[in-house]
């Protein structure tokens, strides 16, 4: 595993091992993420494989741009809409319904997808040089602790990466929001650096069921 510092120079060899099916760590407005270019079969596995995630459990994406999200989405609510005006760049995951052109692999065969647009150089530039969505479930072993600096990354990953960017510790040591805008009224799925009383003072929002099974990051 090659840990180098989070730079322009090193973003373009993050995305040159992206597109040759790689899967590579990096840092974001929250924890580490790990990625791997979305419409990339062979780079998805990978992903999974590296993290020990079952593959029924489906992965967020990032996107760079909010007019990217109907790449990844087939319907946008108004809600969707509002707190994407709100909270993009930033902490905030929505679960909208699939587009049909993500593979159902990084959905784990599931109707939606969480998707992100974060408020951090790194991933935006990957998105952006890579020229899709990529990945951005935390750079860790399933169940581990979400690594909140590079060293962490190292640790629980060991030689497995072909990359880590280094961007120093995460400026935020608490992962993303959460929220669901497929139903009727948008629902908290996970608490996270945005709080509900935010989320609320853009649209109505629920609070998590007891039954609720917030998808793990």
């Amino acid at each position: 595993m090659a840990v180098v510092p989070d730079n322009p120079s090193n973003r373009s060899v993050a995305a040159a091992l992206l597109r040759d099916s790689g899967v590579v760590a990096y840092p974001t407005d929250t924890v580490y993420g790990l990625g791997a270019a979305v419409y990339d079969r062979q780079a998805v596995l990978t992903l999974f494989a590296l993290k020990g995630r079952d593959r029924s459990q489906g992965v967020p994406v990032l996107i760079a741009a909010e007019s990217q999200l109907a790449e990844v989405a087939a319907e946008l609510p108004d809600a969707a809409h509002a707190l994407a005006e709100r909270f993009w760049p930033g902490a905030l995951t929505l679960i909208v319904q699939r587009n049909p052109r993500l593979p159902s692999l990084v959905t784990g065969g599931a109707g939606t997808v969480a998707v992100r647009l974060p408020d951090h150089p790194c991933p935006q530039a990957l998105v952006s040089a890579l020229g899709a969505p990529i990945t951005g479930t935390s750079a860790n072993r399933h169940g581990g602790t979400e690594p909140t600096s590079a060293e962490e990354v190292q640790r629980q990953l060991g030689e497995s990466l072909r990359l880590v960017l280094d961007g120093g510790p995460s400026a935020a040591a608490v992962p993303s929001t959460i929220v669901d805008v497929t139903a009727p009224m948008p629902r908290l799925v996970r608490a996270g650096a945005i709080g509900l009383e935010e989320l609320r003072a853009v649209c109505g929002i629920a609070e998590p069921t007891l039954s609720s099974n917030p998808r793990p990051a």
